[in-house]
């Protein structure tokens, strides 16, 4: 009985040996030309201190904008068009959107403060900020619970416009860039 199954192709075995030599070749040359340190390559690292200062403001100012977009576009907006107010149309989804924009909002400053310490210009600019900064940790609480929310979105509103008043003296000005929702769920 022959069988109708449909026949492998047949390869060389000189070509299947050279193959094989050579991707052995290539694996045992890229894993010995790498170095033991897994970061090195993720994050590369400015050499000179000019380098790091000016990847500081541009970090600094990516941070803060981000931020300030979310909070603008996610809280203050809507404070200000009424939304947070009781048996306002739309109230529970804003004020959700409100409680993770003040979040991301609050992630973000930090991380801006944090990026501000490698210029020392924009550090001195930004450090008497640190406790309003912090100020904004549990408000993204009450924006989701309706506790003051027109309160809080007027010390976001302060902090923001603090932290871009430090960052324009410091000659790195923050441009509003209002998050995409995915950004605001990742943090």
């Amino acid at each position: 009985m022959l069988s109708s199954a449909p026949s492998l192709p047949t390869v060389p075995l000189k070509r299947l040996l050279v193959a094989v030599t050579l991707c052995c070749a290539l694996l045992v040359g890229t894993t010995a030309c790498g170095s033991d340190d897994k970061d090195a390559a993720a994050t590369p690292s400015p050499t000179t201190s000019a380098e790091k200062q000016k990847f500081a403001k541009t970090r600094f100012v990516a941070n803060a904008g981000l931020a300030a977009g979310a909070a603008y576009q996610w809280i203050i907006k809507p404070a200000r068009a009424g939304k947070f107010k009781q048996g306002a149309d739309g109230r529970k989804f804003a004020m959700v959107k409100a409680g993770l924009a003040g979040a991301f909002t609050y992630n973000r400053l930090k991380a801006a403060a944090k990026n501000a310490e490698g210029d020392p210009l924009l550090a001195k600019a930004v450090a008497p900020l640190a406790a309003g900064i912090e100020s904004l940790k549990d408000l993204p609480s009450k924006l989701r619970k309706g506790e003051g929310a027109d309160d809080a979105a007027g010390v976001f509103d302060s902090v923001i416009n603090s932290v871009k008043g430090a960052g324009k003296d410091a000659g790195a000005p923050v441009v509003e860039k209002v998050p995409s929702v995915s950004q605001l769920n990742g943090g």
